[in-house]
């Protein structure tokens, strides 16, 4: 389980997060959604290791994790994706996972590139074909399209076997459609056992994925629970989802709040 408690987050005078607590568990799938300057892409960052914290504690599984690299983190099975994918592109996207596999076995990079082809072959075969990137094994990186290089992402934190999954909006900037195929990938994820936190500014990748969803607004914990019940929740909708939504009475209509 992972345990975030009393996360507090400041950047001189602003306080960017102010003591957010929560949890999650094994099997479970989270989001994390808040307006611009909520304090939620800060608060993944503290998760992931790319912040120190002001003040709090992080627990994964019992082990404290505010004090380790990301690298530590990942060797204690945290993993983590980015916004913006991040890949090789000089590489086969075969070889992304061949690299990414080969490195998390040694602990250390990979440098004897001549090699790599015929590393972790079949291990790789199988992530690419669990995110749907098999017949794409042998093209290049850089002449993917942008939704492939988010799946090839999602394969290169997988290598590694995690036991926690961070992704940092894994639906930005994908069509409808590749959002909605990447999101159930995600849902499988931790169908399967993972614990997986997100953040996400897409509705439609929240509502019928997460498990729950947590709201952060001003640096604060405003609201957890299911889609529904947030989407219900006055201050929520009133601060972040809005009121004008059009929706039917039963919820919020999610095409509008993805532009919230």
């Amino acid at each position: 389980m992972l345990q975030v408690q009393g996360l507090v987050k400041h950047f001189g005078g602003i306080h960017a997060v102010d003591g957010v607590s929560f949890d999650v568990a094994a099997g479970e799938c989270v989001a994390l959604i808040g307006p611009n300057g909520a304090g939620k892409s800060t608060c993944f960052a503290c998760i992931a290791g790319q912040y120190p914290l002001t003040g709090g504690r992080i627990l994964w599984n019992g082990q404290a994790l505010e004090k380790l690299a990301p690298a530590a983190r990942l060797r204690h099975g945290v993993a983590r994706t980015f916004q913006v994918a991040q890949v090789f592109e000089a590489l086969s996207v075969l070889q992304n996972v061949q690299l990414a596999i080969e490195a998390s076995r040694a602990q250390k990079a990979i440098s004897a590139f001549k090699s790599l082809d015929r590393q972790s072959v079949e291990a790789a075969m199988a992530l690419l074909v669990q995110t749907g990137l098999r017949e794409s094994a042998d093209d290049d990186v850089l002449s993917l399209a942008y939704g492939a290089k988010k799946r090839l992402e999602l394969a290169i934190a997988l290598a590694a076997a995690p036991k926690l999954l961070l992704l940092d909006e894994p639906a930005a900037g994908l069509a409808e459609a590749e959002r909605a195929s990447l999101m159930q990938l995600v849902k499988t994820l931790a169908g399967q056992g993972m614990a997986v936190l997100y953040t996400e500014h897409n509705m439609d990748a929240v509502a019928g994925v997460a498990d729950r969803v947590l709201v952060l607004i001003e640096g604060r914990l405003a609201a957890q629970g299911s889609f529904d019940e947030i989407s219900r929740d006055a201050e929520v909708r009133r601060l972040y989802l809005g009121d004008g939504l059009g929706d039917d009475g039963d919820g919020v209509n999610i095409k509008g709040a993805a532009h919230a």
